[in-house]
């Protein structure tokens, strides 16, 4: 395992939560641990999304899995990115709607 320091460590977090989906799994996953399918089941994606989504994240270094009997469970790898993703949902960001959808997608 490589660690990454400063910007490296923002670009993979940028490039994480680039994607609605893998947004919305930190988001669930900041808030309690899950398995993938009970996280599939709560954003409507297909379980093969999730699985793809998930290792994307893991792979990123930011969620880790627990063996739990037959399941894997997945979790933040570090609580802090819990606390830093509620202080990103603090920010107000004044968008040009020009440049980007109400999703967040650029248009640009």
């Amino acid at each position: 395992m490589e660690t990454f320091t400063h910007a490296p460590v923002l670009a993979r977090f940028g490039y994480a939560v680039s994607d609605p989906t893998r947004a919305s799994i930190l988001l669930a996953l900041a808030d309690a641990p899950s398995y993938p399918s009970d996280l599939a089941d709560s954003l409507g994606v297909s379980r093969q999304s999730m699985s793809n989504h998930l290792t994307c994240l893991r792979g990123c270094g930011l969620v880790v899995t627990t063996a739990d009997g037959r399941r894997t469970r997945y979790e933040l790898a570090d609580a802090r990115l819990g606390h830093a993703i509620r202080d990103l949902l603090g920010v107000v960001l004044a968008v040009d709607p020009a440049c980007c959808a109400p999703d967040g997608t650029c248009l640009a």
